[in-house]
């Protein structure tokens, strides 16, 4: 066995026998490279999808509500009890006699603060007790709360989001109406966005 050995090792010392050892060695290190740099550029020629790099190209995808000057209703909250309720100074402006409370009405609202509660007091008619929405018609253009921001709203101009200023006339839980600063058939973007954005509408 021994004598096997050394005469395997005595062949590999020959010069054949190194040259090969380094060609197999030289193919799998060339048959790696190349398997690598195939890797490498298969990896860069995919068209993996970015959605930053889309956005940036197509546009950020938005919701939007077209709106129009219309005739609605804002719905302010009272509490009624016993055919009363009381508001604070800064909303009692909102209610005013013959204002619809659900299926009854508002029969009268205090000019003078009551001193028993700092508050302002409205009775109604035939109420049941419990939370009610007063009805309060205004005209407008109505977009959701969650479309203005402060003072200002967003509305698609070519492509873009542009930054609005509106006059607001008055708000509820839900909606906004807008006095003046839109016009009929303009865009409002419902999604965050800022000035300037390139943006896609949803449809």
């Amino acid at each position: 066995m021994k004598e096997k050995i050394e005469k395997i090792i005595d062949k590999m010392k020959t010069r054949k026998a190194k040259n090969i050892t380094y060609l197999v060695c030289f193919t799998l290190f060339f048959v790696m490279f190349a398997y690598r740099f195939y890797v490498v550029e298969a990896e860069r020629n995919a068209n993996v999808f970015n959605i930053i790099r889309n956005n940036a190209s197509t546009g950020t995808p938005v919701n939007v509500i077209t709106v129009s000057g219309q005739d609605g209703f804002l719905h302010e909250p009272v509490n009624i009890r016993n055919n009363r309720a009381y508001v604070a100074g800064n909303r009692v402006g909102m209610f005013k006699v013959g204002q619809n409370v659900g299926n009854c009405k508002i029969s009268y609202v205090s000019n003078n603060i009551d001193l028993d509660t700092g508050m302002y007091v409205i009775k109604t008619s035939k109420c049941e007790d419990g939370l009610r929405f007063i009805e309060n018609k205004k005209h407008g253009f109505y977009v959701p709360v969650s479309a203005v921001s402060g003072n200002y709203v967003y509305v698609v101009n070519g492509g873009v989001a542009q930054k609005r200023e509106v006059v607001i006339s008055g708000r509820d839980l839900q909606n906004v109406v807008i006095q003046s600063g839109l016009n009929d058939g303009d865009m409002v973007i419902l999604s965050n966005v800022k000035d300037n954005q390139k943006i896609r509408v949803v449809k």
